[in-house]
């Protein structure tokens, strides 16, 4: 730590006693490494004292600080003896009011001042008021705006001086009074170490002191960035060195020359955002040249630019023993805080007087919240009742009726902003008797704290509040707490924000995410003060704030030697995958020798291992019980992949169907096959005539209904989008194949529905000398045309492969592939039909009827261009079938996993 070596031995030589000495810090993070500097030097005094410069001020200021939740509710009872307005309004545009305030307090000589020229300005962008004063247009409504911050800030600063209260920039403005008499009161010296940028009160304050010579100011400036006037980091430092107090007798302490010094930079172009903390194994190994269990990572710093890669730095940082962790992890990222905002989201749906819920704002609350032993199986019934029902929206009864059990379903209830802050304090103290994690119960306790805090601050308000607005107040603690870790500062690798590096200088930097946007944040203020005003008055803009950050930046890479920038240079979401412009900087301007490095995530497949069932005793025995119910859907799902019949049909395993919130196009296919079951069930056995289908045409809409009953729809579920369309469409596809038999019909062709559903079961198939199966299935529709049997089986594709005429020696392997899965399946119920003689025929014919080309109508399966088919010409494709099945049985090879291949030209 050079710079804090450097002051100690300063000041050790001005005096040997430092208990006079006030040292005033940009944060309390160096004060450790202070203490140990001291205790190398063998220091036996007293120590000084330690004060950040927010501290310094309110012991000036004498007054309490008020900030937050605490300041936004005192605020709006202020606000509402002078408006009617909800507090849901308020919190929408107090918080960067609030903000403006205090730039206007800190930076200009009068807050007032500010507010008169926004309002003088409105009036003139808005001089045809008198000509419309009732009109509501965004021009008034700017105008009434600051007109009403024109009394209502006034206002607020008398009340709050009158309870002793002072917000950030008051407190600016009440010490910038008192300066003058607190310097010449004070006995002690103050030593500002390691500033960059200060208000107008803190620099006054500062320069006072040096007047009475009871301030000492230490700076960490570099000639690289105080020559250059280009260099935005050297912005206020330059200016600070013009001070007078800086003469002869006072110097302007310390511009060192240590950014020009050697330095080992890399900067690295990764593809992702948590890929960049991969790579942090390799770089520290070539750290350590290998020897990494010999490194010192006290000498080396971790700087996280986004605050949510610090899970996955940890997770690739597992290795190494001692981590001290200075930036804690925000409240908001932890998985109890996103189900938390999806309770708030449900619980305004139920204040909105929803009629249903959305299945997706429900289930991932019952997922992520944590729960009571006795709440699974509730859990996991009612998720089974929404998969098989296909429930999309969720009613209010349904909602008590299935969950009602559950140990916290008073959440899901409608309460009052304050009683659902009381069942939310509730809650998590409940769940803290229950069997958790310790990280669990850390992130609970934390919400808890938080909950009984702001149900605390609300106790002295008596004004409405909805829940929208409790969640925003809630949403502030939330975003501003953290969990904070403990570890030991001065041992092993540190891992820290920008902002915890000041004072502080390590030998080796590891910046992640310097991006744009990240560094420096740019022009991402909430402000309804415009640029031009703010620069009118000199309160700060996002250029000052980008000074502020190219210093941070500047400094803690000028006494390093290894340096290590990486960017993600992917653009997704708010990343634009730009890398940042002081990475420009140092590659055009620093006159180092940079190397550039491109790290891009492998688009090359990973090496999937094939997977292999070996056919084991107990597998085949598994086998002898299948043979007795063979259907042509198993050798379907056998020739698609192996390892699925293996599992679906042997194993008997299934997978979970999941809700559709789009009809599937199975059951597309279903909601037409059983809407045309139960029409022509209602003239099965008949010889039909025009009048039959002509009257089956007007209830086909019934037909539908009927058919969404089976599946176990909500008939809500068709009733807009796409389904609405699909189920339109499925009507047209059942009301053409209507159709199609009516005018068969007028054409003077005979038509008679024998069978639907026709279950055939225990159907002999010799497969070889030694091995026989049953065949058993259902066929969709038999019927008679003309004197013709014919077997249909209904198909939502179109019909594929169904012209067999293959040569002899291609015959044992003809069906052997998934894309022949329709001619197997018609040759097996042909030959099921023909051999049990369920029918009087000796020959009969088979086809599809494609609900993608109904107007087609059956297409029939043709042998040698033979439609009519029998158990000889059958033989053919039996045997291919015979073959397959064999193949099944054969105890000598596997079941043997399809992967798909792509070609390439």
């Amino acid at each position: 730590m050079k710079f804090l070596n450097k002051i100690i031995d300063d000041l050790l030589e001005k005096s040997e006693d430092l208990s006079n000495f006030n040292l005033v810090l940009p944060g309390k993070r160096p004060v450790v490494f202070i203490k140990r500097i001291l205790a190398e030097k063998n220091y036996s005094g007293f120590l000084p004292r330690f004060f950040t410069i927010e501290e310094l001020l309110k012991d000036i200021g004498e007054t309490q600080h008020i900030k937050g939740i605490a300041l936004w509710l005192f605020a709006f009872e202020v606000y509402k003896t002078q408006h009617e307005e909800d507090f849901g309004t308020f919190l929408k545009w107090f918080p960067t009011v609030l903000k403006d305030w205090d730039d206007m307090l800190k930076f200009s000589d009068s807050d007032i001042a500010v507010l008169d020229f926004m309002f003088d300005e409105e009036r003139i962008k808005n001089w045809s008021e008198n000509l419309n004063p009732d009109e509501d247009n965004p021009r008034n409504k700017f105008l009434n705006f600051w007109r009403k911050q024109r009394n209502f800030l006034p206002l607020l600063k008398l009340k709050l001086q009158e309870k002793n209260y002072a917000t950030g920039g008051m407190l600016h403005e009440m010490v910038r009074n008192k300066i003058e008499d607190f310097v010449s009161e004070t006995e002690t010296k103050f030593v500002f170490c390691g500033f960059n940028a200060f208000t107008p009160t803190e620099k006054k304050l500062v320069k006072e002191l040096l007047k009475w010579d009871k301030g000492i100011c230490y700076f960490q400036a570099d000639d690289y960035y105080m020559k250059d006037f280009r260099q935005e980091s050297g912005k206020f430092l330059r200016e600070h060195k013009t001070w007078p107090e800086f003469n002869d007798s006072r110097e302007f302490n310390w511009i060192e020359n240590d950014f020009k010094q050697e330095k080992n930079i890399k900067i690295f172009e990764v593809s992702g955002n948590i890929s960049q903390t991969k790579l942090l194994p390799e770089i520290f190994n070539e750290l350590s040249n290998g020897n990494i269990e010999q490194f010192d990572f006290s000498k080396t710093a971790i700087v996280l630019l986004d605050e949510n890669l610090l899970p996955p730095t940890l997770d690739a940082l597992i290795t190494i023993n001692r981590i001290n962790i200075t930036m804690g992890f925000p409240l908001k990222n932890l998985e109890f805080s996103n189900a938390m905002k999806k309770l708030f989201h449900l619980q305004k749906q139920l204040h909105k007087q929803s009629s249903s819920y959305y299945y997706k704002d429900v289930l991932p609350i019952l997922d992520e919240l944590p729960k009571a032993e006795n709440d699974f199986l509730i859990i996991q019934n009612f998720q089974k009742l929404l998969q098989e029902r296909n429930i999309i929206y969720i009613s209010k009864k349904m909602l008590e009726n299935e969950l009602s059990s559950l140990s916290y379903f008073n959440l899901f209830q409608k309460k009052s902003a304050k009683d659902f802050l009381k069942q939310l304090i509730n809650y998590c103290f409940q769940l803290k008797f229950l069997d958790l994690d310790d990280i669990v119960f850390e992130n609970i306790s934390h919400f808890e704290t938080s909950f009984k805090t702001l149900k605390n601050q609300l106790q002295d308000y008596n004004f409405e509040m909805d829940v929208e607005s409790l969640e925003v107040l809630i949403n502030q603690l939330v975003n501003t707490e953290s969990i904070d870790f403990q570890g030991e500062p001065l041992q092993g690798l540190q891992v820290m924000g920008l902002l915890e590096t000041r004072l502080l200088n390590f030998e080796n930097i590891i910046l992640l995410s310097v991006n744009e946007g990240k560094l420096p944040l740019g022009n991402s203020q909430n402000t309804y003060l415009p640029f031009d005003v703010r620069r009118e008055f000199d309160l700060h803009t996002f250029l000052e704030n980008d000074g502020i950050y190219a210093y941070h930046f500047y400094r803690l890479l000028q006494d390093s030697k290894n340096v290590y920038l990486l960017y993600n240079a992917l653009s997704s979401g708010v990343n634009t995958g730009e890398k940042s412009r002081f990475i420009t900087q140092l590659e055009i301007e620093s006159g180092h020798k940079i190397e550039n490095l491109v790290v891009e995530n492998t688009i090359e497949p990973v090496n999937q291992d094939v997977m292999v069932i070996e056919k084991t005793p107990e597998v085949l025995e598994k086998l002898k019980l299948w043979k007795n119910r063979v259907s042509a859907s198993h050798l379907s799902s056998y020739l698609y992949n192996p390892i699925d019949f293996y599992l679906s049909k042997i194993l008997n395993t299934y997978s979970e169907d999941e809700v559709e919130e789009e009809l599937s196009q199975r059951n597309f296919g279903n909601l037409v096959h059983y809407s045309l079951q139960y029409l022509y069930e209602k003239i099965l056995g008949k010889v039909l005539n025009d009048k039959y289908l002509e009257d089956l045409i007007t209830i086909v809409d019934e037909a539908l209904n009927h058919a969404i009953v089976i599946l176990n729809h909500e008939k809500d579920f068709y009733l807009k989008g796409m389904n609405f369309i699909h189920k339109s469409i499925a009507s047209r596809v059942v009301t053409d194949i209507l159709r199609y038999d009516l005018n068969l019909i007028k054409n003077g062709h005979q038509l008679e529905i024998l069978a639907l559903e026709l279950k055939i079961e225990n159907i002999k198939l010799s497969v070889s000398d030694v091995e026989n199966i049953n065949i058993y299935g259902f066929i969709d529709r038999v019927d008679r045309l003309d004197g013709v049997l014919r077997i249909i089986d209904y198909k939502t594709k179109k019909a594929t492969n169904i012209f067999l005429k293959p040569k002899e020696e291609k015959i044992e392997m003809l069906l052997s592939n998934k894309t022949m899965m329709q001619p197997l399946q018609l040759s097996l119920y042909a030959f099921a039909v023909l051999s049990a003689k369920i029918f009087p025929e000796n020959q009969l014919e088979c086809g599809i009827w494609s609900f993608a080309e109904t107007g087609k109508g059956v297409q029939s399966l043709e042998i040698y261009e033979e439609t009519s088919l029998n158990l000889k010409n059958l033989e053919m494709p039996l045997k291919s079938i015979k073959n397959l099945i064999l193949e099944i049985l054969n105890p000598e090879l596997t079941f043997t996993e399809n992967i798909p291949v792509s070609f390439s030209n």
